[in-house]
């Protein structure tokens, strides 16, 4: 027997991986969040399986379960939102399965910020622009954050910033980045990536809050900020450069 966490990805049913979709339709076992996962993915477990939607259950009753799968001798499908090891709460679980001695397998998903990426249709990564990627999150009710882990230096970076779970803490967001980096730096709000509710705005550290007001972004909601959401001018990425040479596309004999 062994749980198999899964990252279902950012939320359209199709961005799960081939391996995370297999395990699903062979597990006799599914545990899912129903809140942040789609049916339609838990939808592939086979028909006799015990789905049970964890949402609101805490973590003594999500291990009974798995503790009694593990005693009928039944592989379990754990599906958790976008990637396993982000903000996904595994660790917690994984350290329970070690006590038990219960085996375990990690299958990674297509996390938000990527999600949220494509569907803003940018790079996050720029040449000249930024190089760094942090993913961060601020002080919520479930946990606060460790010291030295803020904003304000992380965007002193310069780093293209994806803040998680803070949607309800935007006027903080923007209290700590505009002394930092200036009201005109792009910003760019993505609520439910990839679902079908999916909304998009898009502003600057001086507007966003104005034009997020009212829309009713509670939660599900990813914050990214960064020069790379309008870059402006940046140069080309040396990788295909033409004069650019490494081990698949070596220098040309006799061009020395």
């Amino acid at each position: 027997m062994t749980v198999h966490f899964i990252g279902a990805g950012p939320g359209a049913a199709d961005l799960i991986t081939v391996r995370g979709l297999e395990l699903i339709r062979r597990c006799p076992v599914c545990l899912y969040a129903g809140s942040l996962v789609p049916r339609a993915i838990v939808e592939a477990a086979p028909a006799d399986a015990e789905v049970v939607d964890t949402a609101p259950l805490h973590l003594d009753q999500i291990m009974a379960l798995i503790e009694r799968a593990h005693g009928r001798g039944q592989d379990v499908a754990r599906v958790h939102s976008g990637d396993p090891s982000i903000y996904g709460a595994t660790a917690e679980q994984i350290r329970r399965l070690a006590a038990l001695g219960i085996p375990y397998t990690i299958t990674p998903g297509v996390p938000a910020f990527a999600a949220a990426a494509a569907e803003l249709g940018t790079e996050l990564t720029l040449p000249d622009v930024a190089q760094s990627i942090v993913l961060t999150r601020t002080t919520v009710r479930a946990s606060a954050m460790p010291a030295g882990e803020d904003l304000a230096s992380f965007a002193r970076t310069g780093a293209t910033l994806a803040i998680h779970l803070s949607i309800n803490n935007l006027a903080r967001v923007v209290r700590d980045l505009v002394p930092v980096l200036g009201e005109d730096m792009p910003v760019a709000v993505v609520y439910r990536a990839t679902w079908p509710d999916q909304q998009i705005v898009q502003g600057t550290l001086g507007d966003i809050r104005a034009k997020v007001k009212g829309l009713g972004l509670t939660r599900t909601a990813l914050i990214m900020v960064g020069r790379v959401l309008d870059p402006g001018h940046f140069s080309d990425s040396r990788l295909y450069a033409a004069d650019h040479t490494h081990v698949l596309r070596p220098e040309p004999a006799g061009s020395g």
